[in-house]
């Protein structure tokens, strides 16, 4: 078997839950090529792909996939500056790296992404932000291949920035991006990031085990006011809580199943549909049969 192909692979360590049952087969293509032989080896098979980045926004069920897993490898993870102010980022980067690449080359508007786990092909397939600040404000074009194995490269017209959402084909998996900037210097970015860094750590808590935000914000709401306002602050569904210092970071005590983490969803949902008449949306992903 391919060393990079792997059976029944536990899906657990691939999430900032820690939870989750395993995978059918899980693939780490080490170049563009080896993926794309893959692709095109099992697209008579006929099963169901999921794509993985850093798993800090995934909730796997604990039955596990039923089907295949593709997470990047290293190969996938690179910074280049290619032109001033314009980098090519490779997709299984992670935000913090882009965020600190930027800074040494003296480019500014990529400091927001020293607040946002996870790497840059997530960053953009959810036009992640915060701060004011979203992918879309610094992205220049994206290349990307489907699941029959055709390259196919996107700029910024040809795709629909969203709130956490593009309007690409949900199939295609993201290769690399390229960036743009301004030129600053250095010194007066690393004030910036520090600021957004410590705005995130007064607001948001951390060495924990949790996926994040677990809800978008709806139109003019926040989603954590919405579930503080609705009495679910201090819900508790086995080992599944909400966290104190932000409501709508829910958490794994440690002996928690992702059962308990989406029965502690299904619920919040409710008693806010209740309270408020507004029906939350789920802005992390939850992968696997019920």
């Amino acid at each position: 078997m391919n060393n990079s192909i792997y059976k029944n692979e536990k899906l657990a360590k691939y999430s900032w839950f820690n939870l989750g049952g395993p995978a059918e087969i899980f693939f780490k293509p080490k170049s563009i090529e080896d993926l794309k032989n893959f692709l095109v080896e099992q697209k008579s098979k006929n099963k169901k792909i999921h794509i993985l980045g850093a798993g800090s926004n995934t909730l796997f069920r604990d039955s596990g996939f039923d089907g295949i897993i593709i997470r990047l490898g290293k190969n996938f993870s690179f910074c280049k500056l290619i032109e001033k102010n314009k980098i090519e980022v490779g997709a299984g980067t992670l935000d913090k790296k882009v965020s600190d690449f930027a800074k040494e080359n003296n480019i500014q508007g990529f400091e927001f992404l020293s607040c946002i786990p996870g790497t840059i092909g997530g960053a953009i397939k959810m036009n992640s932000g915060c701060y004011g600040h979203d992918i879309s404000q610094i992205f220049y074009s994206l290349k990307a291949i489907d699941l029959n194995g055709n390259i196919k490269i996107f700029k910024k017209e040809d795709i629909k920035f969203l709130y956490r959402e593009i309007n690409l084909q949900k199939d295609l998996i993201f290769l690399s991006a390229i960036f743009f900037g301004k030129t600053l210097n250095k010194n007066e970015i690393q004030e910036k990031q520090n600021s957004m860094i410590i705005k995130k750590k007064t607001s948001q808590p951390s060495k924990i085990k949790t996926c994040g935000s677990t809800f978008k914000n709806p139109k003019d709401k926040k989603a954590w006011k919405l579930i503080e306002l609705s009495n679910c602050k201090n819900l508790r569904i086995g080992g599944a809580s909400i966290s104190s210092q932000h409501c709508n970071f829910f958490i794994n005590d440690g002996s928690a199943s992702s059962k308990d983490i989406e029965n502690l969803i299904d619920e919040v949902k409710k008693k806010v549909m209740m309270n408020t008449g507004i029906e939350l949306e789920l802005e992390i992903k939850i992968v696997g049969k019920r």
